[in-house]
């Protein structure tokens, strides 16, 4: 069990939710602040963030988004941890014709496009994506020189990578890339569970996952979907740190559609209590993930 305290984390937006699934889905600069603020007075400490072209509702990689993102929660808090997703621009769908050549839904960008947001406005934290794999009916491309220079880009600009691991392959390719230093140990980790083809929301396989990673390695995990709350309960139980938010379930309840993310944070720290924890601050997440306080 989890002996510390557990830092939240609140993906707000992320990538593939889309706008009719729920009408409470942050897309502006404006609302998806608004939310990460409502996140961190419900207990997060820390917001993962994506960004939405404001009047289309689909996900973005304008710099100049994440800048107003970030400016507006700074505004009103500074110690809550940013965390920008470096995730979007990795989807290949191959064409019928000619599997080589891309089809519609492709969004393949050149690594360094992939962080160029993260080296201009050097966030706390951003998200390292370790999968090479198939994802629902398309593919997921992160080859390991991509992955390379993405995380030599991430250290030169003094941010913090968080690598997210979808199957057992991609904590052997970071053990890989914390041997040839590459990246910097211990490493800190967030274990997927439930994207289809990735690992199982199962116990088993988060134990498993939790074996294998490196000694010292600072973890979160999450489930996606119905999967989420079980699996916060069962990542706490393995001492890791958890996330919630509208990127991985819509729900607070079957067939009950959660009003903000506050009311998904609200819930992440209930089940903490009652286990039987306690939920960081942001400061006390800093500490925990070695980070500058903010003075």
């Amino acid at each position: 069990m989890n002996g510390g305290k557990t830092f939240i984390t609140c993906a707000v937006t992320g990538n593939l939710t889309r706008p009719e699934q729920t009408p409470h889905l942050p897309i502006t600069p404006q609302h998806i602040a608004d939310e990460c603020l409502g996140a961190a007075r419900a207990g997060a400490a820390v917001v993962h963030i994506h960004v939405r072209d404001p009047q289309s509702g689909r996900p973005s990689m304008d710099v100049g988004l994440y800048r107003d993102v970030m400016q507006r929660i700074r505004a009103s808090n500074r110690e809550l941890v940013i965390n920008l997703t470096t995730g979007p621009g990795g989807r290949f769908v191959p064409s019928e014709a000619d599997p080589k050549v891309y089809a519609a839904g492709t969004t393949l960008l050149p690594p360094l496009e992939r962080v160029k947001h993260v080296v201009e406005l050097k966030p706390d934290i951003c998200s390292l994506d370790l999968n090479t794999m198939n994802s629902g009916p398309d593919v997921v491309i992160n080859t390991p020189a991509n992955v390379r220079k993405m995380a030599k880009a991430m250290r030169e600009a003094g941010v913090l990578p968080e690598l997210e691991v979808f199957d057992s392959g991609d904590i052997h390719l970071a053990r890989d890339l914390l041997a040839d230093g590459t990246l910097e140990g211990p490493g800190l980790f967030t274990i997927v569970m439930g994207v289809k083809y990735g690992f199982s929301s199962a116990p088993e396989t988060l134990f498993h996952a939790k074996q294998i990673l490196p000694a010292g390695a600072r973890w979160s995990a999450f489930g996606i979907g119905r999967a989420e709350y079980p699996m916060l309960a069962q990542t706490w139980l393995l001492g890791g740190h958890v996330r919630v938010g509208l990127e991985d379930n819509i729900y607070l309840s079957k067939g009950v559609l959660a009003k903000s993310n506050a009311e998904l944070v609200e819930k992440a720290v209930r089940v903490i209590r009652d286990l039987g924890g306690e939920v960081a601050t942001p400061a006390e997440a800093r500490a925990i993930l070695g980070l500058e306080r903010v003075s």
